[in-house]
């Protein structure tokens, strides 16, 4: 029998109904997808078109072929000694020989490395196992709760929450990058004694691998395959304020004034959710917004833009609802109404079920769009808070959805990556300047579409903050360059209390290095019923004197960073690597780098050591090796390769910087410094 044929880019399997296809997909990458008697042409993954990666070299002899290109080899074996005679692949480094990643089976009958499940739909349950390897450690898969920076040992789940990001992009130290391309709901398992990927319901096995000679160069294929982030806007760097919410445009614009009369830098306010006169009318409510385009002309008077909140959610009340019901640009579902999830918006008496329009159907993206573009761009306004984009869903059951695109089941972990097309696109199309679509979700190849990523409705607790940095780095990894937390937390936080204006100025000091730096929260006294929602203050003076001075200390930071955080996007535009990123990124040969899950740089310049925990005064910081650096506040050079203890007032956190990076020891930080020991109580 025929087992290999040649293809122009690759090569192509066949094992009894089997089909394995593997293609070169970029300079030292492989795209391999299999499935039985076809391979499906048509997917929703990140991967698009084939890429430019020249003719690989490829060897067949006998039951065992090879597939070259640059770096990464392939081999691609059938073992007549099993019993169920099975292909494997597996994968190795060119250069220095290494194995990278292999197939195994599940079990030595059956079922083998790979596993289809039919459902008699056409579709499968799919499982694919690679071997685990003894001290392997991984990094990415979006952005998580686990609190955990290395991935080795944890199941994660393939599905979009709120503050769980599922990208499903994983980095290892052996050397590889690899993206499972298959957006179908399902589970991935980084055991000891396996890896396992699953989905209840795909058409076929999708996965990218590349091999590269360090972390930074993986983070460029993999951006060079799904898409690199557009030029960072410059008005972007700077101040983002929020809170949920202000209820008017004049409390919103007082609010501006504030700033402007203390000199405090501001860049970006926010008009947060309920704004509306109705989900699913995407317009500003007449009563409490009675002048939009004054509002924006103001705002630009003092160097401020709006940012406003766009929800996915239509009301049954909506002017819009039947036209997105009849034109069928709503989510359907498998079963039941096509209602999707539970709020009291404007004019219900009490929560009601509401719908979310469909972003993967071309004529919901220009239907929203045409909306978007009367109600908001009319005024001037071009920044969008895509909220509650993963989407939410009450109950989280996305399998009961339909889309244009496919089943829930198979494509719903594209929606946010979706949502965010149908506004670049629509900004594309009327020639409008490129923005930042601030999601609370993303899918592989969202980048590309502008998307920043926030960390979602996230506790007002230390714990929160030290979990926040390992998620921040592991978004880092998988592609989105554009990341930021809420300041502070989300839920919760009572300004007047001292334990918590301590942990509201460590969190400050933490974001400053962010690269975005907003500060956003439900804080105590809190009212959740609904559209009256509104909590408690949450802007940089309201958490009493001394925590002011030093946050306005940090806000006049960020400020004197701008020209070097817009370096640092450039560079992530040019070649995806983001900005805020591991240690191990920037000294790949530094063993000891590759463990430290609280401390990251910030470009190659600064090294930043946030303070985690109530209370902490000093703390340990590694310096890795190859570099001397310096403390960013008193100037004492120390050498790397060593764990130092550094002092932490309350002021500051330990930073480091190199030769030839920024100054950050200037006006009010320094001055700070003379007092470092004062209290907040």
């Amino acid at each position: 029998m025929t087992l290999f044929q040649r293809l122009p880019d690759g090569l192509e399997i066949r094992n009894r109904h089997e089909v394995i296809r593997i293609q070169a997909w970029g300079s030292h990458s492989l795209r391999v997808r299999a499935s039985l008697h076809s391979i499906d042409v048509n997917d929703h993954g990140a991967l698009g078109d084939a890429m430019e990666a020249g003719e690989p070299i490829i060897v067949i002899e006998g039951d065992r072929a090879e597939v070259v290109r640059g770096r990464i080899r392939v081999t691609a074996f059938l073992d007549r000694s099993e019993a169920i005679p099975e292909v494997h692949l597996a994968f190795s480094d060119t250069v220095s020989g290494r194995e990278l990643l292999s197939e195994q089976r599940e079990h030595f009958w059956t079922p083998g490395p790979r596993v289809y499940l039919g459902n008699r739909s056409g579709a499968f349950e799919l499982q694919q196992e690679f071997t685990a390897y003894d001290g392997e450690r991984l990094y990415g898969m979006g952005q998580r709760t686990h609190g955990r920076l290395n991935v080795k040992g944890l199941a994660l789940d393939l599905v979009q929450r709120n503050g769980e990001v599922n990208i499903p992009f994983v980095l290892s130290d052996r050397g590889y990058g690899l993206l499972w391309n298959n957006p179908a709901v399902g589970r991935v398992e980084f055991a000891d004694n396996a890896t396992r990927w699953q989905v209840a319901q795909a058409r076929q096995i999708d996965y990218w691998i590349t091999a590269g000679g360090s972390p930074a160069e993986i983070l460029a294929a993999y951006a060079d395959a799904t898409g690199h982030v557009p030029e960072f806007p410059r008005w972007a760097s700077g101040f983002w304020q929020s809170k949920l919410r202000y209820r008017t445009q004049d409390e919103l614009l007082e609010v501006a004034r504030e700033f402007a009369r203390r000199d405090l830098p501001l860049s970006v306010i926010v008009a947060d959710y309920f704004h509306w006169s109705a989900m699913g009318d995407y317009r500003f409510d007449a009563e409490e917004w009675p002048d939009p385009s004054a509002m924006v002309e103001e705002l630009r008077e003092h160097g401020v833009e709006l940012m406003v909140s766009v929800w996915p959610t239509v009301s049954p009340l909506s002017e819009n609802y039947p036209r997105f019901r009849d034109e069928g640009l709503l989510v359907a579902t498998d079963q039941g109404l096509e209602v999707h999830q539970s709020a009291r918006d404007k004019g219900m008496p009490l929560a009601m079920p509401v719908s979310l329009y469909d972003p993967t159907n071309p004529r919901t993206r220009e239907f929203v769009w045409d909306l978007i573009r009367r109600n908001y761009v009319s005024h001037g306004i071009g920044i969008w808070w895509l909220d509650a984009s993963e989407p939410e869903l009450n109950p989280a059951h996305p399998e009961n959805l339909t889309f244009y695109a496919g089943p829930g089941a198979q494509v719903a972990n594209i929606y946010p990556r979706e949502n965010a097309r149908l506004f670049a696109e629509g900004m594309a199309a009327d020639g409008l300047p490129q923005t930042v679509l601030f999601s609370r979700s993303a899918w592989a190849g969202a980048q590309k579409y502008g998307t920043a990523v926030w960390s979602g409705d996230i506790p007002a607790t230390w714990e929160s903050l030290a979990t926040q940095v390992r998620a921040g780095l592991n978004i880092a990894i998988s592609g989105i360059p554009w990341w930021t937390t809420d300041i502070g937390g989300f839920h919760g936080g009572d300004a007047s209390d001292p334990a918590y204006q301590e942990l509201m100025v460590r969190w400050f000091q933490f974001g400053v290095f962010c690269p975005i730096f907003r500060l956003h929260g439900d804080r105590d006294p809190r009212n959740s019923d609904g559209y009256a929602a509104s909590g408690g203050p949450n802007e940089p003076w309201s958490f009493g004197d001394h925590a002011y001075e030093i946050i306005a200390a940090t806000i006049r930071l960020r400020e004197r960073l701008r020209p070097y955080i817009h370096r640092q996007m450039a560079i992530a535009s040019q070649t995806g690597l983001p900005p805020m990123r591991p240690l191990f990124v920037d000294f790949p040969d530094d063993a000891a780098t590759w463990d430290v899950d609280d401390q990251f740089m910030f470009g190659p310049d600064i090294l930043v050591a946030p303070v985690l925990h109530p209370g902490q005064r000093a703390r340990p910081v590694y310096l890795p090796a190859g570099r001397t650096w310096t403390d960013a506040w008193t100037g004492q050079a120390m050498d790397g390769g060593q764990v130092v203890s550094i002092d932490a007032p309350l002021n500051r956190i330990p930073v480091f910087t190199t030769d030839g990076g920024p100054v950050l020891r200037a006006g009010d930080s320094e001055a700070l410094l003379d007092e470092p020991n004062r209290t907040l109580a």
